[in-house]
């Protein structure tokens, strides 16, 4: 079909996801974006978010870490450093998760005590994690930041 594109979805640990879809909803670092057939060529880095396939089924939708999406007229591959379907997002598995990034934040506060780069990127990704969590009817138990 001339609408569609072929979308492949891997972590680390496996492939979740290789389906033709219609559009996928992307979490960039630099903005939201959604690649549909014909889209132009584009590479982006992912910040942590949530992940929407759209396809002739219905929405999946994974919850994303990082990692990159390459993005070509008739497909979208997308290498995730870390990546769950959302019915395998409990409560639990999203605290750890929110409890990683803060302890990333935390320890880039004590090692990059005058630069405030690192600080500062590390609290935003922290905060797009807690931000994926309300979207989702998750509770952050909002960290101390």
């Amino acid at each position: 079909m001339a609408d569609t594109l072929q979308f492949d979805l891997v972590s680390p640990e496996r492939k979740l996801a290789s389906v033709s879809a219609t559009e996928v909803r992307i979490p960039g670092t630099d903005g939201d974006l959604t690649a549909m057939a014909g889209h132009t060529p584009t590479i982006t880095t992912l910040r942590p978010g949530l992940l929407q396939v759209v396809h002739s089924g219905g929405t999946d939708d994974y919850v994303v870490s990082g990692g990159f999406a390459e993005i070509g007229l008739d497909s979208v591959s997308v290498l995730a450093e870390r990546a769950l379907p959302r019915g395998e997002v409990t409560q639990e598995v999203y605290e750890g998760l929110v409890e990683e990034f803060a302890a990333a934040h935390r320890d880039a506060r004590a090692r990059f005590e005058n630069e405030p780069g690192p600080v500062d990127d590390t609290a935003k990704l922290l905060a797009d994690m807690v931000a994926v969590g309300t979207h989702i009817g998750l509770d952050p138990k909002q960290p101390n930041f």
